[in-house]
């Protein structure tokens, strides 16, 4: 498993460079140039953060290692597309799909709430939005891109068939021409417009609620965020129920429990979830939308650990999604944060 440092193909590249490869590093620049964006497409293939990075590497080795046969018949980036694909494909041929929470189950209701872990390849993973939203100049093309891995489309998208997958992304996201999608997948423009075609049809099945437009967020999402910041450092749960909708949910990964409504929300974090009480929350991006870095007092006194990020859908206003995930050692890192906030946080 990754351990998503970055990470590139420079010891191939010393190899063959020795060998008598032109420009080295030339070749190298060039491929990393496209590695955000390359993360980005494998990350809504895969549903995992880990998994993305995994195959976004091994698409660059394998490039590298074929660039003398690369003839320029097509760009560079078409070229590392197919690669990526065929990765992906590979990869889902194990046949896991991930899901959340909200995918699996029905929402517990706080009486019977019990927390069940299940397996880290089930789920739908987070991922920081530096690491898959590439810097466009185009606000629409940004938006599309934005709501392309929130976690809801990303979760839909694992409906599809592998195939189906990627003609959707491609056409739909990244906004190729079927004749090159075809191409790509080595079939008929025909067979590429029924995917897609059939690919629509189920995400208009499965996707969930939409979150509202996150980047930049405007005046008053901004003004939720901070009222929910203070509602929940404070542990305020009049407070906090007044920013959540009254439908809203509460996830948990790797727990398969989720929750529904105001009264369940605040009543599992005043209950189950009472030691979060006098947390800090520190924002970060990702998957398109608001989050923070959620710290929970040490129990030694000595300040703030690691407890989970969270990921928040608004939407008209309110509050209708806070996705904890909580497996800390491995999303931490991943966003690049402390180990520790100091007493005085």
């Amino acid at each position: 498993m990754s351990d998503l440092t970055t990470t590139t193909a420079t010891g191939t590249a010393a190899d063959a460079a020795g060998a008598g490869a032109p420009d080295a590093a030339g070749i190298d620049s060039r491929l990393e140039g496209h590695r955000v964006e390359l993360t980005g497409y494998c990350y809504r293939m895969l549903g995992s953060a880990f998994e993305a990075e995994d195959a976004v590497q091994d698409t660059l080795v394998r490039a590298w290692r074929n660039f003398d046969k690369f003839e320029g018949r097509s760009s560079l980036r078409s070229w590392l597309y197919r690669i990526a694909t065929n990765v992906c494909l590979d990869m889902l041929n194990a046949g896991n799909k991930r899901a959340r929470p909200v995918d699996l189950t029905g929402p517990t209701p706080l009486a019977q709430a019990a927390l069940s872990p299940r397996p880290e390849n089930v789920w739908l993973e987070p991922m920081p939005d530096g690491r898959i939203l590439p810097s466009v100049q185009d606000p629409a093309e940004a938006a599309v891109a934005r709501e392309s891995v929130r976690l809801a489309f990303v979760a839909a998208l694992q409906h599809l068939p592998p195939k189906q997958r990627a003609v959707l992304i491609l056409r739909e996201v990244l906004a190729w021409k079927a004749a090159e999608v075809a191409e790509l997948l080595e079939t008929s423009v025909a067979s590429v417009n029924s995917a897609l075609q059939r690919a629509r049809a189920t995400l208009t099945e499965t996707e969930g609620r939409a979150g509202d437009a996150a980047d930049p967020l405007d005046e008053e999402q901004q003004k939720l965020l901070e009222r929910y910041v203070k509602a929940f450092e404070g542990y305020d749960m009049a407070a906090l129920t007044a920013l959540l909708h009254e439908d809203a949910v509460m996830t948990m990964p790797p727990f398969d429990l989720w929750l529904q409504g105001t009264g369940d929300i605040t009543g599992f974090m005043t209950s189950i979830g009472a030691g979060c009480a006098g947390s800090r929350l520190v924002p970060v991006s990702a998957n398109g939308s608001p989050g923070f870095a959620h710290y929970k007092p040490a129990e030694d006194g000595s300040g703030f650990v690691p407890w989970a990020v969270q990921v928040i859908d608004i939407q008209d206003g309110a509050i209708t999604g806070m996705h904890c995930f909580l497996d800390v050692p491995r999303w931490f890192p991943l966003f690049g944060l402390p180990d520790r906030l100091p007493a005085d946080a």
